[in-house]
């Protein structure tokens, strides 16, 4: 059996090529566009499934973030030992202008993410979460004016519940298969995964259809019908 295609595949994360402009320029103009552009570009290369599951959205309507993908794996686990220290230097890994995103394996019962670790991500120069699980002292995470995009709250901490398995490596929500250093994108429509070597192109792309779009506005608001809105270039 030879599976070098496939482990070759799996290190797309290794030796990751700098971004045209800064990382902090990448993600805040991210934030200035909307999933659905970004969504409408990456179908147009033939990637339409990009967006992760349905039911993790913001922890608070308006919540948006961008960053670059810092990975985190786990699942159900009753072990206590050395899960503190493993957390702590998960915490310590974490770099500026990320994301953090948790692969729970479909946990649905704990709470990944909480108000210290909100505390130690932002300190770290982390712009938020993105858990395909739970978070946990809601109030005051939102406190904070972190972003935050989970499937649910509970009171249910990870210790004896739950255990990481490993960080910065491919893990995947959903269909969405994800690599360290890739582009996250979360607004209220929900979290989409941009491939790293798309991703200024793609951010390119997707400001020319929000500056397109608001020609299209524009020509509703002048009375135009429908079909002449079409026939002018534009589309709904």
């Amino acid at each position: 059996m030879n599976l070098d295609k496939l482990i070759n595949e799996n290190k797309r994360d290794r030796g990751l090529e700098p971004f045209p402009v800064s990382d902090k320029e990448l993600c805040d103009r991210y934030e200035q566009v909307y999933t659905s552009a970004v969504n409408d570009v990456l179908r147009e290369d033939g990637l339409v499934y990009q967006t992760l599951p349905k039911d993790i959205m913001p922890l608070k309507e308006g919540m948006r973030v961008a960053g670059i993908a810092f990975t985190v794996k786990g699942s159900k686990n009753l072990t206590l030992t050395n899960e503190m220290e493993y957390r702590a230097q998960m915490l310590e890994a974490v770099s500026p202008e990320s994301v953090v995103v948790w692969d729970t394996s479909g946990d649905d019962e704990s709470a990944q993410w909480g108000e210290i670790m909100t505390m130690a991500s932002k300190r770290r120069g982390c712009r938020g979460a993105v858990v395909d699980g739970g978070v946990r002292d809601t109030d005051k995470v939102l406190s904070q004016d972190f972003p935050v995009f989970c499937k649910y709250r509970t009171s249910n901490g990870m210790l004896g519940r739950f255990r990481m398995i490993g960080y910065q490596m491919p893990v995947m929500l959903g269909n969405v298969k994800i690599f360290p250093g890739d582009i996250l994108f979360g607004d209220i429509d929900g979290v989409i995964c941009v491939p790293r070597d798309k991703a200024y192109g793609v951010l390119l792309k997707a400001e020319e259809i929000q500056k397109n779009e608001k020609e299209i506005k524009q020509m509703i608001l002048d009375g135009m019908t429908p079909t002449q809105v079409v026939k002018e270039g534009g589309y709904f």
